[in-house]
C-alpha cells in the first residue's frame, strides 16, 4: 500500500512539474490589453525592438518579447514598459537600462513639475526572472497588479 501511495505522489508531482504554473506563456501584448482596458489609457505604441534601443537603450538582442507604450504628448510622465529577456544575464542589463530612465524621468520632474514628482515616486522599475517592467503613471501600483496577474 505504501507503495501504491508514493507512486501515486510521484506521478502527481512529474505531472505538477510538467504543467508548471509560471509565466512560460504570458503574451505582454495581453497584459497591455488589459491595462489599457482597466485603466481607459491610450498611449502611443512602440512598435519593434528598435524602438526599445531608441528610448531606453536596450538592445534588441536581449528581448524575446515586450510591450510598451508612452505618452507621447509628454504632459505627464507615463511610460509602461513590460519586457521579457532571452536569458538572465540580458534581463538584468534590460533591468539596468530601465532604472537608468526612470532616474531620468525623477530628474525631470523634480526640476520643474513637484505635482507630477509623486507620480514618478510611486512607480518603480521591476525584475521577477526574465521578466523586467516599468511603469510610471497615475496609478501604476494598480498597474502593477495587473501586470503580476499574469507574470508570477
Amino acid at each position: 500500500m505504501k507503495k501504491v501511495i508514493s507512486f501515486a505522489t510521484i506521478i502527481f508531482m512529474c505531472i505538477s512539474m510538467l504543467t508548471g504554473c509560471g509565466a512560460s506563456d504570458v503574451k505582454l501584448e495581453e497584459v497591455m490589453e488589459k491595462i489599457n482596458s482597466d485603466f481607459s489609457l491610450s498611449l502611443t505604441q512602440l512598435e519593434s525592438a528598435d524602438e526599445l534601443k531608441t528610448y531606453y537603450s536596450i538592445s534588441p538582442d536581449d528581448v524575446k518579447q515586450f510591450a510598451a507604450e508612452i505618452d507621447s504628448n509628454n504632459n505627464a510622465p507615463v511610460e509602461i514598459v513590460m519586457i521579457e529577456a532571452v536569458d538572465s544575464t540580458a534581463a538584468d542589463n534590460i533591468e539596468q537600462a530601465l532604472t537608468t530612465r526612470y532616474n531620468s524621468i525623477y530628474s525631470q520632474y523634480s526640476s520643474y513639475s513637484t505635482d507630477r514628482l509623486d507620480v514618478v515616486r510611486n512607480s518603480k522599475v521591476t525584475k521577477d526572472g526574465n521578466f523586467v517592467s516599468m511603469i510610471v503613471a497615475e496609478k501604476s501600483s494598480e498597474m502593477l497588479e495587473v501586470y503580476y496577474q499574469y507574470v508570477k
